[in-house]
């Protein structure tokens, strides 16, 4: 069932496809901008140099494996990426997702995300996670949107940033004898779960 490596999907208004060497200037955009990266583990990268290597190794590498879910989002008009879904290969199963701030409150992660799931539904997984900072519940407003059920929450002293985040995890099983994903309450000593999350 893991078979498939990103596979081009389309919406209504975008092309889901993978990345390549051609898209440095695009992706250097992205993740260079302080705003669209405050949520993320990473810091802000300065240097052309820098978004070659992120690009290669989260991205470009992947796609040599024989399953792999590491999108960029492009609007349909110019198929140029603008933001970028993925999936991490570790048990958690992570899903993740970052767009430029211009396109931002236009409902474009959430379509993206929702057709990447739709794919994902059939992959073979059990189950995927994503977590949030609380102070971004605008992230965790995607995930709702994706079906996803809040499980608990945890503070994190997060790196590479070193700081104290307290992080909300949800979770969406594919797999109806899927357990909940317990490593970061296992994890981190101050975790709970909060009475009117939903």
């Amino acid at each position: 069932m893991l078979h498939e490596n990103t596979p081009t999907l389309e919406t209504q208004r975008l092309i889901l496809r993978k990345f390549t060497k051609d898209d440095l200037p695009a992706f250097w955009e992205i993740m260079k901008d302080k705003e669209v990266n405050t949520f993320l583990p990473w810091f802000p990268l300065e240097t052309e140099q820098e978004a070659t290597d992120f690009l290669t190794n989260r991205f470009l590498t992947y796609y040599e494996k024989p399953f792999a879910c590491r999108y960029a989002v492009c609007l349909k008009e110019n198929n140029i990426p603008i933001g970028y879904v993925w999936l991490s290969d570790s048990e958690n199963h992570d899903f993740g997702y970052g767009l430029k701030k211009e396109f931002w409150h236009k409902g474009i992660i959430t379509e993206a995300a929702e057709t990447v799931v739709e794919w994902l539904k059939n992959s073979g997984l059990p189950y995927i996670t994503a977590t949030h900072d609380v102070n971004n519940p605008r992230s965790g407003a995607v995930m709702k949107k994706l079906s996803m059920t809040y499980k608990y929450s945890y503070l994190e002293q997060w790196q590479p940033k070193n700081i104290p985040v307290t992080f909300r995890m949800y979770q969406r099983n594919f797999d109806e004898n899927a357990q909940t994903y317990m490593e970061y309450w296992n994890k981190y000593q101050e975790h709970f779960v909060e009475a009117n999350v939903m």
